[in-house]
């Protein structure tokens, strides 16, 4: 079981590269948003680094102005990404409604209000990409609710099991328990989601 000062003593030594992570994502320039939406959308149950690389090819094809078919990308072996025709369908419908999507980001509505709209509006996102997203472009206090966050959860004691999340309510119960937990131990829920993602991984990446 993670223990408290198992915990404080890895923030101690992270914390630095953690609070420069969060920092980079503030200052993600507002061009890049469009390719960010389109990382978050390839990472649920692939690897991030693939996801990256993706990221990557779809920027070089120029795929948010022209009229490219992802498809040939997400299925490539060498950073394969899965249910990647879902997937690829999800990036194509993303680009028909992105000047939706950036006129929500640009609205005065708040971080809470955002979320949920592109949790609602954006096929593939959910709850945990649409705060992963927004995570990634700079705001702050959203839980990125995935399996590894969950289970560490479970491991510090907040839950007995790994809670459900499926629906919009039980994702913010438990969302709720987590900002709680992160007060309790004195670390910010951002910079704690980082730090259990380097628990899992051994890297601080996004």
């Amino acid at each position: 079981m993670l223990i408290s000062e198992n915990i404080n003593n890895h923030y101690k030594k992270t914390k630095k590269q953690i609070q420069q992570r969060l920092l980079d994502f503030k200052q993600i320039p507002e061009s890049e948003y469009f390719y960010e939406l389109c990382f978050c959308l390839c990472t649920p149950q692939s690897k991030a680094a693939n996801a990256l690389i993706v990221v990557d090819k779809l920027k070089h094809d120029d795929f948010q102005n022209r009229n490219v078919n992802p498809i040939n990308i997400l299925n490539d072996k060498s950073h394969y990404i899965r249910f990647h025709n879902q997937k690829a369908n999800n990036l194509v419908q993303m680009k028909t409604i992105y000047p939706d999507i950036l006129s929500i980001l640009k609205s005065e509505m708040k971080p809470l209000e955002k979320r949920l709209w592109l949790a609602e509006n954006v096929k593939g996102l959910g709850m945990k990409e649409s705060s992963h997203f927004l995570r990634n472009i700079g705001y702050y206090n959203l839980a990125i609710l995935d399996r590894h966050i969950l289970k560490h959860l479970v491991e510090c004691g907040v839950y007995k099991e790994i809670p459900k999340v499926a629906s919009i309510n039980q994702y913010l119960s438990v969302e709720r328990d987590f900002l709680q937990f992160s007060k309790t131990i004195k670390i910010p829920v951002d910079e704690l989601d980082l730090l259990f993602w380097s628990f899992e991984t051994g890297e601080i990446l996004k």
